[in-house]
């Protein structure tokens, strides 16, 4: 019997009273096992119908709002659709949210570090919402963080409502993550995969089974309700041969190079946006950003999977629809900048979207990039150097390269790329740029574009046990008070006498504000400490010492650990600005090592 229900308490209200009457009930008559994989249909079938509705509403008002603009001229609506857009968004989450609902699966990843898989029950929609006015309308978002963010927020939901533990939440977070992959991209594989390589979900007899159930389920819903067909439309009319391998581990490379790009312009506007403190000089700069980059280059708008599309099938004009430079005709070069000029600015597009104020993610950024980045790369060879390079297939390839660079997640990458569009035939491509690709990125950036925010902080929970187990724990609850600290002007005599109402052999030395002056330990005063004669000439401060080092209260635990592996120390004081706030020591950090392990890896 799992131990989760010591954990149940009394909640106000007749459904709070019911659920737990059955979490009792439940612990007595069903296996957690069982009862896990049964949550994890519900949570499964929730995600998938919350991936339709996702994706219902952004076709609903992207098609209201553009099915009466002309394809061969430019037209003023695309600079006002974004900006309005994004200003409803931010409206919506400013005055009815009240809350900060961007970098979705950031937030996931932090709330099973950092927050026990603890979901806001608001999350099970207002991110749903939010990203289909701001898709909707043209912010050169995706939907897939925002249906992670809903998805797992739906399982931590539904694991809080039966007072799962925090090991059994983890996993439904997961599941509710992976069912609203795989219902918005009818990608079951990949919705598994995003939990193990995004989220960083181990792999366990008790997760497999759950993960599964709810990626089906979720894709089931997708597969019903839209039909069997593959999201992308593809149709390999070109065979790969092994001659073009030299030229996949080329684009591999670039791909790579591109992902860096993408991750790094992401991260530098993200910082600038920061800077600017005023919401509303926000908005504008990333309004005016957004919206000039849609006008003067439309398949930026929403998704972009129009031009995705346009390209798997080698239609090149496709991409100039609705543009300023709409022509009958295009030279080769023109086509060639102007593939360059989208893969470029799209990660412009992108960060100005939610620096504005705009919710949604950077899956479909990244498909986007790939596909334009490897149809740009074939298209460049053939034309330059007068080769025979399919189009379509370096572009699907291109895909696969940059999702897997910029999610450090080459499994998704390929399978995702593979459901999206049904080509499986190009296996052993995808496989080979997909790998180089994330090897690139790797050189330069160790984190995924989701990661680095919390693994820069410490709050990032991964597949390494050790690291995983100690992002779990809190300084906060390892520290220990129970030291008596002392004053340097305090004579030997006084010091005596606060060792004898001591039951610790370490004391630290403050100043009147409480700042840290050095500690005393009882074996560097023993030999004096009953010498009677020196009770009134000796001070505090002549026999006190250094610590080896301090822990500043804010630190990790990963840091605290090195700094005790440096030192070679068994107890080290902890400030907050100078300030003593306790102790730390290496037994107590063991002892909640072991009980956190215990907990988490329970199988």
């Amino acid at each position: 019997m799992s131990e989760h229900h010591h954990q149940i308490t009394p909640a106000a209200g007749p459904f709070s009273n019911a659920m737990i009457k059955f979490a009792l009930w439940r612990e007595k008559h069903i296996k957690e096992k069982s009862f896990v994989v049964f949550l994890a249909l519900i949570v499964g079938i929730a995600g998938g119908f919350a991936a339709l509705l996702l994706k219902t509403l952004i076709y609903l008002i992207a098609h209201a709002l553009t099915a009466r603009i002309a394809v061969n001229e430019g037209s003023i609506l695309f600079i006002i659709y974004p900006a309005v857009g994004v200003l409803i968004t931010l409206l919506y989450v400013r005055f009815v949210v009240r809350d900060n609902i961007s970098h979705g699966v950031t937030r996931v990843l932090y709330a099973i570090s950092q927050n026990k898989s603890r979901l806001k029950r608001h999350n099970t929609y207002t991110s749903l919402l939010a990203s289909s006015v701001t898709i909707g309308f043209g912010g050169s978002v995706g939907a897939e963080g925002p249906i992670v963010f809903t998805g797992a927020a739906i399982g931590s939901q539904i694991g809080q409502w039966f007072r799962m533990s925090p090991r059994v939440l983890m996993i439904l977070v997961g599941c509710g993550a992976a069912a609203g992959i795989a219902g918005i991209f009818k990608a079951p594989i990949a919705g598994m995969l995003f939990t193990l390589e995004v989220l960083m979900i181990d792999l366990t007899t008790v997760s497999v089974m759950p993960l599964l159930v709810a990626s089906i389920s979720g894709a089931v819903v997708a597969y019903v309700f839209t039909g069997y067909e593959a999201e992308f439309y593809f149709v390999q009319t070109e065979s790969f041969l092994t001659s073009r391998i030299p030229y996949t581990i080329l684009l591999g490379i670039f791909c790579g190079l591109v992902s860096l790009y993408f991750t790094r312009v992401m991260n530098m506007m993200e910082n600038s946006f920061r800077k600017i403190t005023n919401l509303w000089s926000r908005y504008i700069a990333g309004a005016v950003i957004l919206s000039g980059l849609v006008f003067l280059f439309p398949p930026l708008y929403g998704e972009g999977y129009d031009s995705i599309i346009s390209l798997l099938s080698g239609n090149t004009e496709g991409i100039f629809d609705g543009s300023i430079f709409y022509s009958e005709r295009y030279s080769i070069l023109f086509v060639i900048l102007f593939l360059l000029a989208l893969t470029v600015t799209k990660a412009f597009a992108t960060s100005a979207t939610n620096g504005a104020g705009g919710v949604g993610g950077t899956f479909a950024p990244s498909l986007f990039v790939g596909c334009m980045a490897g149809f740009l790369f074939a298209y460049t060879l053939n034309n330059l150097f007068g080769l025979d390079l399919s189009v379509k297939n370096f572009a699907l390839m291109g895909m696969a390269g940059v999702m897997a660079g910029v999610m450090h997640a080459p499994l998704m990458g390929i399978f995702l790329t593979a459901e999206l569009t049904g080509g499986y035939t190009l296996f052993l491509p995808l496989l080979i740029v997909s790998a180089l690709s994330y090897l690139t990125i790797k050189i330069f950036e160790p984190y995924s574009i989701y990661a680095m925010r919390l693994a820069q902080r410490g709050e990032l929970l991964t597949h390494h046990k050790d690291k995983a187990v100690l992002t779990l724990l809190k300084i906060d609850n390892v520290i220990e008070t129970d030291f008596l600290p002392v004053s340097p002007e305090m004579d030997l005599r006084n010091m005596v006498s606060v060792i004898s109402r001591s039951s610790r052999n370490l004391f630290p030395v403050l100043d009147k504000d409480d700042k840290l002056l050095g500690v005393v330990t009882l074996d560097e005063i023993r030999n004096i400490m009953f010498r009677t004669d020196l009770y009134r000439r000796i001070k505090v401060e002549t026999f006190m010492s250094t610590p080896p080092a301090e822990i500043d209260v804010h630190s990790s635990m990963e840091q605290v650990m090195k700094i005790f592996d440096r030192t070679g120390a068994w107890n080290l004081p902890v400030v907050d600005d100078g300030k003593y706030v306790g102790f730390v020591s290496k037994s107590k950090i063991f002892n909640s090592y072991r009980r956190v392990l215990r907990h988490y890896s329970e199988d």
